[in-house]
This record gives C-alpha cells, sequence and structure tokens, in this order.
C-alpha cells in the first residue's frame, strides 16, 4: 500500500511513500532526452522530456513507480487491486501498457493540461511487460504546479478525477475517498467547542483534541483521510530544507512500520522509501525504511542529451552524526 501527495512552499513537491513487503531493487532512475522508448502498440519516442524517479530498470528499461520529467509535470502509480480492470487492446486508441504509462505521459506532456489531450486517446491494456512480470493492478496522480488528476481504469473503462486535496492512496476508488471525507469534516486543528450540550459544561483537557476521531489505522481509506488533514493544515517555511523536511513530515504521519501489517509468507509491509522531488528544480531526495538520512540526486547534473539511462542505489544503511 502506498500513500502519494503533492505541496507547494516556494517551490513545488510531489512524493510519496511506497509501502511493501520486499523490495525489487529499485533504483534512482534518470532517462535522458535521447533513450528511445519503444512503445509495440504506438510510435516510439526516441526524443522526449528527461525524466527522474524511482524505477526497477529491468533489460535497460526502467518501469517508473514515480517520476518528474524536466517540466515538472509528476506522476505515480499506486497498487488498486481489486478495482483496477486493465482491457483487451482497443482500435482506433493508443493502446499503452500500465507498465509503459508513466514514460508515455511524461515523455511527451509538460502540463497536466496537456496529458488531459493524451487521455482522451489512451486505452491502458492488459500486456504484461514479460511472462514472469505481469501487470500490477495500479491507479496513478498526475500533477503539476497547479493542476492534480486521478486515472483509474476499472470495469466501467478509464475515469479521470480532479483531486483538489492532492493526496491518494490505495482502495477504495477515488470518488469513494472523496466522498468520505465528508464523515470527518468536524476535524479542526483548533481547540474544540462544546457543542454535546449546553446543559452540561464540558472542557478540552489536551492539545489537539479538534482532530479527536481522526482514524489512526494504517488502511489505504484511513490514511487517505489523515494524509488529507495534514496536509491541508500544514504550516511550513519556505526554504528548500524547511520545506522538504514538512512534506516528509507529512508522509511519516502515514507510514509503516514493521510489525503493524502482516501480509502473506510471515513477511510484514513497511514503508520502503519516502520521496519528495522538487518539481522546479529537479532534485528527487528520498529516504529509506533503514536510513532516515535524507539523500538526493539532481536531475540536471547528468547528461540529458545523452542516450543511456543513469541510476542511483538507494541508501539503505543508517547514517548517524556523531557530535562528540
Amino acid at each position: 500500500m502506498c500513500t502519494a501527495i503533492t505541496y507547494h512552499t516556494s517551490d513545488h513537491y510531489f512524493g510519496r511513500n511506497l509501502d511493501y513487503e520486499q523490495s525489487f531493487g529499485e533504483a534512482i532512475t534518470v532517462t535522458p532526452r535521447n533513450y528511445e522508448f519503444a512503445f509495440p502498440k504506438v510510435y516510439n519516442l526516441k526524443k522526449h522530456y528527461a525524466i527522474i524517479g524511482m524505477a526497477k530498470i529491468e533489460n535497460n528499461y526502467p518501469l517508473y513507480y514515480d517520476a518528474t520529467n524536466e517540466k515538472g509535470l509528476s506522476m505515480a502509480g499506486l497498487l488498486f487491486a481489486g478495482n483496477a480492470e486493465y482491457k483487451e487492446e482497443t482500435e482506433g486508441k493508443d493502446n499503452i501498457a500500465s507498465f509503459e504509462f508513466i514514460p508515455w505521459i511524461l515523455g511527451q506532456c509538460a502540463t497536466v493540461s496537456e496529458a488531459r489531450i493524451l487521455l482522451k486517446r489512451i486505452n491502458i491494456d492488459n500486456r504484461n511487460f514479460e511472462q514472469d512480470l505481469p501487470s500490477t493492478p495500479l491507479h496513478w496522480i498526475i500533477a503539476d504546479r497547479k493542476e492534480c488528476l486521478v486515472i483509474e481504469c476499472v470495469k466501467e473503462g478509464m475515469k479521470k478525477y480532479d483531486n483538489p486535496m492532492g493526496v491518494l492512496t490505495n482502495n477504495p476508488p477515488f470518488d469513494m475517498q472523496l466522498f468520505n471525507l465528508n464523515n470527518y469534516l468536524s476535524l479542526s486543528c483548533k481547540m474544540p467547542q462544546n457543542s454535546f450540550s449546553n446543559q452540561i459544561d464540558l472542557q478540552p483537557y489536551s492539545r489537539g483534541m479538534g482532530a479527536l476521531g481522526m482514524p489512526g489505522d494504517l488502511s489505504s481509506m484511513s490514511r487517505f483521510v489523515r494524509a488529507a488533514f495534514i496536509k491541508l493544515n500544514s504550516k511550513s517555511g519556505n526554504t528548500e530544507f524547511e520545506s522538504i523536511s514538512q512534506f516528509l513530515h507529512i508522509l511519516d504521519a502515514v507510514s509503516q512500520q514493521r510489525g503493524c501489517v502482516l501480509v502473506d509468507g510471515n513477511q510484514y509491509e513497511i514503508t520502503r522509501y519516502s520521496s519528495c522531488c522538487n518539481i522546479d528544480k529537479g532534485i528527487y531526495y528520498y529516504k529509506t525504511y533503514e536510513n532516515s538520512q535524507i539523500s538526493a540526486v539532481e536531475l540536471y547534473k547528468e547528461d540529458l542529451d545523452g542516450k543511456n539511462l543513469s541510476s542511483y542505489s538507494l541508501k539503505n544503511e543508517q547514517n548517524v552524526f556523531m557530535q562528540n
């Protein structure tokens, strides 16, 4: 399970928690403008926008989990098991596999508005990357500096939702997540007032009671509520380090700790990494479960006119600054 958010102070940020029980060897990956993306069912992209993000590289192909292009358009795919339904190839459509969706959009679009145009023609089909690498049931968040969309391929077809919160988790479908927020309209960052009854004197006895009732479990619906409330009420300084620190604190509020979510095979789901990309500067920050120190890779320090992928393995060993 995962959580993705957008955020802006003086700059604009995009990132996510990736929650899973195992790693697949993902790495921060830069795809330069002249790396050729081969799309079997549509035209190849021989030249495109440069992209930075987290990806598993398989047969020299970047399978992006989340990414940002040089124009600041960003995307992330989040697990949507039980609801995602990819269709057969459809004549007259741009047939794109789920693993091709992020490079197809980020390679060609600078804004959400431009992405909307491509989305009118797209059919996310059910092709696998390889026989032993089947397609993953996903839905996606797409964001730029002004807009945010959610894309869901379900039984009825592709659905597109405006996302005013800039938050996405997993199930249920996004329209149900939005409606569920109505159950929490009384949450507040302020101290509560007694609306129980004017016949009894009730007083708050602790700070933070305005948010009493906010769900604290690790389910995707609860994480959506918690991430939305914390993000929309968040206050941050405008410097780069204040901004990324605040961004990662928001993700920390919905992170998963080893031992709390038991999955099949006696494994535990954890937040394997948390990312925060400054989409204005092209800097991809991250930390991992085992290393809470923030690391970074800069898009513009790479040869963006090259043809070869660049990748940087995650720093998973804990770094501690000794002060004496």
